[in-house]
């Protein structure tokens, strides 16, 4: 993979595409790019008016391109679930590739519409749960693939059995047991780390039930995005904001350097299943396989996660082609 670079992208003429948090950033350059070589791409984005905006600057850039906007809210399950149900009318059977992209990056202590810690509900159990609902498409697709973008920053939020002990009702599986004991910082690199965890054991059951559906993770490296400044903005602490930007101009790479890692684990042919793909170097450059965290390979912790995701979350995985279902 070394200098793996956008030229390399395959054709994706007749491939359905869904991008997650696609109206900036990595996910939007994400979105382009396999527009720009030929895939039919839904760009699934909270905010409306970004993400008509987002898809307008995508049209002009590459007028060919076959794309639209539908709003996902992954912080809201009901939202994910009517995602899911009208996708219909974009492909009522296939979909190729869904990249997990979206996400929020330590913000001040918030909830979810359903009442989980903002960071794990939101890059967490809303792709969780997304996941699950399109199961049917990707299970009825060939060389379909899930992409799922984690962090570096994972290896500093050990997510281990004591964080899972208690999945009921509104608990907080983040192991942040209050606004109290509240670390932003932590509380984003555990649900990085659920991220890799999830791709581990969704890997390992696409296998078990003799699935070609690779699920694959990625990471930016340290790119230029939003993400830096939207915590800091969201309590007006101006000073963070001013830091977190000057680091952006200053030693990270652009949004299109920090997608790539995203791009290749997509489209690059022979991709292992729980393969992890970032810069080379760990900040920029070259796609390349990246170090993980040994706790995001094991097999226990998988499990349990995925326990507590399908109680969370109400949705419980098949793999028999007849895809997810909502519990009860």
């Amino acid at each position: 993979m070394t200098r793996w670079n956008t030229s390399h992208i395959p054709d994706q003429t007749g491939r359905s595409v869904v991008v997650t948090g696609a109206n900036s950033g990595i996910g939007y350059v994400t979105a382009r790019e396999l527009a720009r070589r030929g895939a039919r791409v839904v760009l699934a984005c909270r905010n409306e008016t970004r993400g008509a905006a987002a898809l307008d600057r995508l049209r002009t850039e590459v007028p060919t391109a076959e794309a639209e906007f539908r709003k996902l809210d992954l912080a809201d399950l009901s939202s994910v679930r009517d995602f899911a149900a009208g996708l219909d009318s974009f492909d009522a059977e296939r979909l190729d590739l869904l990249i997990n992209n979206a996400g929020v990056m330590a913000l001040p202590y918030r909830t979810t519409a359903d009442g989980f810690e903002m960071q794990f509900g939101t890059n967490h159990l809303g792709h969780f749960a997304l996941t699950g609902l399109l199961l049917p498409r990707l299970l009825a697709t060939p060389g379909a693939r899930v992409v799922t973008v984690s962090s570096m920053m994972h290896a500093l939020g050990r997510l281990d059995l004591a964080d899972l002990s208690d999945v009921t009702g509104h608990a907080d599986v983040s192991g942040l047991s209050s606004e109290r004991t509240y670390r932003r910082w932590i509380a984003y690199a555990r649900s990085k780390s659920a991220n890799l965890l999830f791709t581990h054991e969704l890997s390992r059951r696409l296998a078990a039930a003799g699935s070609g559906v690779v699920a694959a993770a990625s990471h930016p490296g340290y790119a230029a995005t939003n993400l830096q400044t939207a915590g800091a903005r969201m309590e007006g602490r101006s000073s963070a904001e001013r830091f977190m930007d000057l680091g952006n101009r200053l030693v990270a790479q652009p949004a299109d350097g920090g997608a790539l890692g995203t791009l290749c684990a997509a489209t690059a042919p022979h991709m292992r299943p729980d393969s992890f793909v970032g810069p080379r170097s760990g900040l920029r450059g070259a796609p390349a396989p990246s170090i993980r965290a040994p706790w995001t390979t094991k097999d226990a912790v998988g499990e349990r996660l995925w326990a507590a995701s399908e109680e969370c979350t109400g949705v419980r995985y098949a793999f028999e082609g007849r895809g997810a279902s909502a519990l009860p």
